[in-house]
């Protein structure tokens, strides 16, 4: 296979970064409906409602992950029957885990509003958003596996296609339910499940359509545990990585609920900006995702690591652009998000955090693509449990002790800042074992 180019990148990456974009752009939109009612607390309460599913299909995103990275590998080595064989093992293992927690969505439902520290209303706003969107987990699961299978085949206006079902539906839902029908937080659940099935059914036409470069599908390939066993050793580190990122994302959250629903709710906003920055920033990480898992299945070290240099290249370019658009208009995409000004002066307060995170995680989300791509689950496994350890949790005292606002920003940035610097350094051991 040829050396990559910019031209290639961009190709993959800028279709990418439109999808990733549908992803914040919904949320805040979501944030903004919300925000603009009277009371703040269904705004809380689909922070805190949210959280569980967070820690679930967060948790849950290595079916989306490990479908990319197996079937780029296979796609590089023009290896159609490996490529059929991981759709269809990741597929039975996405409707199993999507059908038990709707199963469980009582008790899980109990446990995860029981470990949160909301008020009562925003608890009962809560409980009515997860109650709502809960039925969607099958989906949900479902999709991650579809957009694997587009990503890792480099069908990304697929991928496009997918995404813009998915949020365009959840927004005009999101409009109707919230404000049409008055819902608030049932409503805003409702949306997203209704948006989900919508949009799994789009994704797997667009699965099938391809069906010429499909083998046939054999059910012995869903009979024996033993040929499961690499996607699921792949998606047992994945799933640990997962895990301890969303523990850091829940940690913070609940326990900025434990200051009350301003800060709550000022976090929950600046934690939406940074996301969209995020998603912007992935765009390039999922094309290095796809770039590294091909190359890597063609036996090509040398394109694998001009992939990696493409991406940080752009990463860079585009901190820039956010630590610049934040710098200068901050207070005005916050006033867009809500009008209550006690969150709005909260939250500008905590901005400067926010920068400095960007300019920290760009390199921690390319890195989390080059080596998905690369299928190496063990890097990223032990790279957030050590991110998690001794940057997260070194801060927790402040903040449950001495009752320190800011540590919890402390926290996050301590977390952002080890991810980047261990998967940095991973990655710089991978190239001399293989210059």
């Amino acid at each position: 296979m040829a050396q990559p180019s910019q031209r290639d990148f961009l190709k993959l990456a800028l279709p990418n970064i439109l999808t990733n974009l549908t992803v914040p752009l919904a949320g805040l939109i979501d944030m903004a409906l919300l925000g603009h009612l009277e009371a703040v607390t269904p705004l809380a309460g689909v922070a805190l409602g949210s959280l569980i599913f967070d820690y679930c299909y967060w948790s849950f995103g290595f079916l989306r992950m490990s479908t990319t990275a197996l079937t780029a590998q296979a796609y590089g080595a023009r290896d159609h029957t490996a490529s059929a064989q991981v759709l269809a093992r990741s597929l039975a293992t996405a409707l199993i885990l999507g059908l038990g927690l709707v199963l469980l969505q009582v008790p899980l439902g109990r446990l995860g509003f029981a470990l949160m520290q909301g008020e009562p209303a925003v608890e009962a706003a809560g409980l009515s958003y997860f109650y709502a969107r809960i039925w969607s987990a099958p989906a949900t699961l479902v999709g991650y596996v579809l957009v694997g299978r587009l990503l890792g085949r480099r069908q990304v206006g697929a991928v496009l296609i997918f995404s813009t079902v998915l949020y365009g539906a959840n927004i005009f839902l999101d409009w109707l339910f919230i404000f049409g029908f008055g819902w608030a937080a049932f409503g805003a659940g409702l949306a997203t499940m209704c948006a989900e099935y919508l949009a799994v059914t789009v994704g797997l036409f667009l699965v099938w359509r391809r069906r010429e470069d499909h083998v046939p599908f054999q059910w012995r390939w869903l009979r024996h545990w033993a040929d499961f066993r690499p996607l699921l050793v792949l998606q047992g580190d994945i799933f640990v990585r997962s895990f301890c990122l969303i523990s850091a994302f829940f940690l913070f959250t609940n326990l900025s609920s434990s200051f009350g629903q301003v800060l709550l709710a000022a976090n929950t906003v600046l934690f939406r900006v940074l996301n969209t920055a995020a998603y912007f920033i992935d765009g390039f990480a999922y094309a290095l995702e796809s770039l590294a898992g091909n190359y890597e299945g063609a036996g090509d070290r040398a394109a694998v690591r001009r992939s990696l240099g493409l991406a940080l290249v752009w990463n860079l370019a585009a901190v820039l652009l956010f630590v610049l658009g934040l710098s200068f208009f901050g207070g005005r995409i916050l006033a867009l998000l809500t009008h209550h000004q006690s969150v709005i002066t909260t939250a500008q307060t905590y901005m400067p955090y926010v920068i400095g995170i960007l300019c920290l995680s760009g390199f921690a989300y390319i890195y989390d693509g080059f080596f998905i791509g690369l299928a190496r689950g063990k890097v990223l496994r032990n790279g957030m449990l050590v991110s998690l350890v001794f940057g997260f949790v070194p801060f927790l005292p402040a903040v449950l002790v001495y009752r320190n606002q800011n540590a919890l920003w402390w926290a996050m940035s301590g977390f952002m800042a080890l991810r980047a610097v261990t998967l940095g350094w991973a990655s710089r051991s991978y190239w001399r074992a293989t210059a």
